[in-house]
């Protein structure tokens, strides 16, 4: 038995028992559940003020600015890959954390960081977003309304799952599957004219070190995340 708790979900014999066996183990802990509370908090506060900032940045843009990408390239339609690239990061970022409850606290840690860095960052400096955007129709002007204005520095699409990458590098293949990931949404937001080049490039660097910001500050999390990270691959 004790082999197959080292075992990926979908290669257990027994994945539902072994769902559950994780979640009763860390329920049953204390620190485990004010760590996992606080995390849950912070980062709908994190969420929350990134609305706000977004809102902020839209009604103070002023003009877009000329861009060696975009001033030569075409815009693309990309409304499909970009809001269902989005959404299935959500979904894959979501199931990888609720199938191994021990990876919760820091990953919604870092993505607090995050939000809140970033939500710093737009609030600074208020260009306005690129002309001839792609066209928002359907799902897109949806999702646009909601998350995507005015807040162009840095790109959130490409930061997450480069975060992602980073904190699930010990794993090779999310590591590379996050890798992708984050190029694929770089290109995807550039073709789309739904960001300036320097956003993209700029998101890499700067995740960079909100990863380690966030390794210094949750120190107990990160070493919790990491425990065991090949065999709880789901």
């Amino acid at each position: 038995m004790s082999e197959s708790k080292n075992v990926s979900l979908h290669r257990h014999p027994h994945p539902h028992r072994e769902f559950a066996r994780r979640w009763r183990h860390y329920a049953a802990q204390q620190e485990f559940r004010v760590s996992i509370l606080t995390s849950v908090l912070l980062f709908i506060a994190s969420v929350v003020v990134s609305l706000f900032a977004i809102q902020y940045a839209t009604e103070r843009a002023s003009n877009s600015v000329t861009d060696i990408f975009l001033s030569n390239v075409p815009v693309v339609d990309v409304d499909g890959l970009f809001v269902y690239g989005t959404l299935s990061l959500i979904v894959f970022i979501a199931l990888l954390l609720i199938a191994h409850p021990k990876r919760i606290p820091f990953a919604l840690h870092g993505m607090t960081l995050l939000f809140f860095i970033r939500s710093a960052f737009i609030s600074m400096t208020h260009i306005g977003p690129f002309p001839l955007q792609t066209a928002d129709t359907g799902w897109n002007a949806l999702v646009n309304h909601f998350i995507f204005s005015s807040d162009l520095f840095f790109s959130g699409h490409t930061a997450v799952p480069f975060l992602m990458a980073l904190m699930f590098w010990q794993e090779k293949n999310l590591r590379y599957i996050f890798l992708a990931w984050s190029v694929f949404m770089g290109v995807v937001v550039l073709l789309g004219h739904l960001h300036y080049s320097i956003d993209v490039v700029a998101a890499f660097f700067i995740t960079y070190s909100i990863f380690h910001m966030a390794q210094w500050l949750f120190p107990r999390d990160f070493k919790l995340f990491n425990s065991d990270l090949l065999a709880s691959a789901i």
